[in-house]
């Protein structure tokens, strides 16, 4: 009984292996990158950043002396009307790569100004996957794979009469 016990579990590990789903590391997790102000209280930090499609741009800052906001030049994006605390954030989505410009609208002429380059990436949720089969999606697979171990593990035990 306990060479059957013994032989049953081996072969349920080795069809329950033989059905694990493999993810793909190639797929990178969403960044978010943060701009804020520098001591100078007159420059974006940094004020150049390069990021990919489906990243984020987090303009923060706090208890700054000059009130400071951040507008894209074609108002892509715009963190609202200039204060000392701002906590602001935009994601650049699939389809949205380039060059944008931003400023601090009341420190423009001074040169608070900065750029942000968003890469293009391939849009993972349009990329072509084959087909699923109904087979492949169906809840019962299990109960096969462990009626067919058990069925395996009865040929092998059998004892010739």
């Amino acid at each position: 009984m306990k060479r059957l016990v013994i032989a049953l579990l081996v072969c349920i590990i080795m069809a329950s292996s033989s059905t694990s789903t493999e993810v793909d590391s190639s797929i990178a997790e969403p960044q978010t990158v943060v701009v804020s102000v520098d001591s100078t209280n007159l420059r974006f930090t940094p004020s150049t950043v390069t990021i990919d499609e489906g990243d984020t741009v987090h303009f923060f800052w706090g208890g700054q002396a000059l009130p400071h906001n951040a507008v894209e030049v074609d108002e892509t994006f715009d963190s609202g009307e200039p204060e000392r605390d701002v906590d602001y954030s935009f994601t650049f989505e699939f389809g949205t790569a380039g060059e944008y410009d931003f400023f601090c609208e009341p420190h423009q002429s001074v040169g608070m100004e900065g750029t942000i380059t968003v890469n293009p990436v391939e849009n993972q949720s349009e990329s072509v996957e084959p087909p699923v089969t109904e087979e492949e999606n169906s809840p019962f697979a299990p109960i096969y794979l462990t009626l067919g171990a058990i069925a395996c593990a009865g040929i092998i035990l059998r004892k010739p009469n």
